[in-house]
């Protein structure tokens, strides 16, 4: 997630926990564009999930503020006997000089903030208390998709994991009940195809495409950021207005018709230029460059794992829609993350948060799953091993009862 344009002061640490051995689960999972959370108990049965904007870049002052907003929708999160679990991919901003000292920023402000039953997944290390995140931050740096696939393992033993979310897509291989990516971290996973730096609400479009076809001729396209995926999905019907949370590339309105003028700069023209179907075609166009990349990439995965070459794919995050796509392409079937998650199809709004916000989920239900995993306030320097494994205010989501 890359720096562009934005820091209430972090409280007093929570004081030790009290012993409440049925208190819920809070899996926190923490980008650089949205902070999203979800609650389960320790039974595994999902009560709550929601997602905040939170612009990272911009400061960390949007990370206290969305601490606060979750707080608002969920005071027992700020009790001394709350469980919090923590992945995160909010390191990567430029913000930090480092990705260490992004770890060691967020892992310290979060810990501060939301008490000593706080704790960090890891990966294979397990969960990691705060300061053990200082030397092992290689561990929980961008980790959150290892949650989502070690969970979805769990259920599915053979399958290809698909999270297309707002900015980026994690395709994971599970074979044999064991996650099998080759790349352990972003570097390595951008160069397997594991992970692809685009999704269907912040890509640039010059980062989709630099050569596009428009009424029947190929154009180039300008290298600006004029206009985002998100114009793209909103003109094709897909992205539902609740996923649409940041400012459109030039802050105006998010529309159909300030969605078409924005297209259409992208090739040097005005939305006067063509009819409205022209430029529902053109957002078509673009839908399929940009589903033709995750698809080769899907193939690149697969290539390594003979077994998944009819295996079904997972859909996850706000752009699974693609990933459904992907699977009729290739005659695959196709699970939603909800479902696997309990979810039946008519809790369709709830099933929609679930699947959006699948790592926050993952690791609450790992973490609800493990032997209730403790940092203690005189073991609080101890890596713990894992047993197992009104929008912006009020928070995007659903609870259940």
């Amino acid at each position: 997630m890359k720096a562009r344009r934005e820091a209430p002061s972090a409280q007093a640490p929570a004081s030790p926990p009290a012993t409440a051995p049925e208190s819920p689960v809070f899996g926190w999972d923490v980008g650089g564009a949205h902070v999203k959370v979800s609650v389960a108990a320790r039974s595994g049965a999902l009560a709550d999930v929601a997602q905040w904007a939170c612009p990272l870049w911009q400061g960390l002052a949007h990370l206290e503020r969305a601490i606060d907003l979750v707080f608002e929708r969920w005071p027992a999160a700020r009790e001394a006997g709350a469980r919090h679990a923590i992945t995160m991919t909010g390191e990567m901003v430029d913000l930090f000089p480092s990705r260490a000292e992004g770890v060691r920023a967020l892992t310290r402000t979060l810990a501060q903030r939301l008490g000593p039953r706080t704790l960090f997944f890891a990966g294979a290390a397990g969960w990691l208390a705060r300061s053990a995140c200082a030397d092992g931050w290689r561990k929980v740096a961008s980790a959150n998709w290892l949650a989502t696939a070690q969970w979805v393992a769990t259920r599915m033993p053979e399958c290809v994991l698909v999270d297309i979310g707002s900015t980026t897509t994690d395709i994971i291989p599970v074979v044999e009940g064991r996650v099998a990516a080759r790349g352990s971290n972003d570097a390595a996973r951008l160069a397997s195809g594991e992970l692809v730096y685009q999704g269907v609400v912040r890509t640039p479009l010059c980062g989709i495409a630099h050569r596009i076809a428009f009424r029947g001729e190929t154009t180039g396209v300008m290298n600006e950021w004029f206009a985002t995926s998100a114009d793209v999905y909103r003109l094709t019907g897909e992205l539902w207005a609740p996923h649409d949370q940041h400012p459109s590339a030039d802050n105006g309105p998010k529309t159909e018709a300030a969605s078409r003028e924005r297209l259409a700069r992208m090739i040097g023209r005005d939305a006067a230029d063509a009819s409205d179907a022209d430029w529902r075609r053109f957002a078509q166009t673009w839908r399929s460059e940009q589903l033709r990349t995750i698809g080769a990439n899907l193939a690149r995965v697969c290539a390594a794992h003979p077994s998944l070459a009819t295996a079904p794919l997972v859909g996850a995050g706000c752009g699974r829609f693609l990933a459904a796509a992907l699977a009729r392409q290739d005659a695959r079937s196709y699970i939603d993350f909800a479902m696997l998650a309990g979810l039946p199809r008519r809790d369709g709004e709830f099933a929609e948060w679930v699947a959006t916000c699948a790592p926050s989920v993952a690791v609450a239900l790992l973490a609800a799953s493990a032997a209730a995993p403790e940092v203690m306030p005189d073991a609080k320097d101890q890596a713990v091993s894992a047993a197992g494994p009104g929008e912006a205010e009020r928070g995007v989501g659903r609870r259940v009862a």
